[in-house]
């Protein structure tokens, strides 16, 4: 329930593009879905025979939903997580591991996803303003990422919503290379023909700075849990499910880079 986000929006654009019905459901969508409103549920799910799941905060919210949906006739579930989730420390990301929990006793056909940081953190929210600003400030280390592109995300997500399969499968997804983050900066400064740095903190300069940013010590202290799991290499690794499922290789970083230049991302 996912129509306006990174993945949701390029996922409705996939499905539409291949002749699929697609209700989009979100807070700004067509079809208006809020979590914290029960009400809207059921008018989502009306008719569906199959969800692309964005897993709610609350965990129990997603326990509910699931369960709404099964009711409501769904018949295929495929859930949107983390790569790494079953491995990392601490309490993060709840919401998901509810979730990945909920859909896999739902009784009908389900699939996980779980990939890698997507390109698009660098371009379309969370790291493009200190992009923009010259410094990218992050408690990361020399461990790579294999990055992956949300387009590729959406297009598997479409496979398994409307093919047969994927049943029972939680797919770790990731982009053809790990790349450390200072690589990656340096490839985007490359492609937007500007200076940025990358900076090395320590995850207690980081809290500070995202509390000093304005951000609340629970997003702080979660964000610093997911970058010891990355520290830790639990996401290094890339993965060939992007092209068994699909039959061709993921975006790789450069060509990314270099088209969100020109479409002006970081100008």
């Amino acid at each position: 329930m996912a129509g306006t986000g990174k993945t949701g929006r390029r996922l409705v654009r996939t499905l539409r593009a291949a002749g699929q019905h697609v209700r989009a459901a979100s807070r700004s969508s067509e079809v208006r879905f809020d979590w914290s409103q029960r009400a809207t549920w059921q008018p989502a799910l009306a008719g569906a025979s199959a969800v692309y799941l964005l897993a709610p905060e609350d965990p129990a919210l997603a326990v509910d939903f699931v369960a709404t949906a099964v009711d409501s006739g769904v018949g295929r579930i495929v859930a949107l997580s983390g790569r790494g989730i079953d491995q990392i420390e601490g309490d993060f990301s709840p919401g998901m591991v509810a979730a990945e929990e909920a859909v896999q006793n739902s009784g009908v056909q389900w699939t996980i996803i779980r990939p890698n940081n997507f390109n698009q953190n660098f371009n379309e929210d969370l790291w493009r303003q200190p992009l923009l600003d010259g410094r990218l400030a992050l408690p990361m280390g020399a461990t790579p990422e294999p990055f992956i592109d949300a387009q590729d995300i959406a297009d598997v997500a479409a496979t398994l919503l409307t093919s047969h399969g994927h049943h029972e499968q939680v797919y770790d997804l990731s982009g053809p290379r790990a790349l450390t983050f200072a690589t990656a900066v340096a490839t985007i400064a490359r492609a937007a023909d500007r200076s940025i740095r990358y900076v090395e903190l320590t995850p207690a300069q980081y809290q500070a700075e995202l509390l000093a940013q304005g951000h609340l010590e629970e997003t702080a202290t979660a964000l610093n849990i997911m970058f010891a799991g990355m520290r830790a290499g639990h996401l290094a690794e890339p993965t060939d499910t992007v092209r068994r499922v699909l039959g061709r290789d993921p975006l790789d970083f450069d060509s990314y880079a270099t088209r969100a230049a020109a479409a002006g991302a970081w100008s």
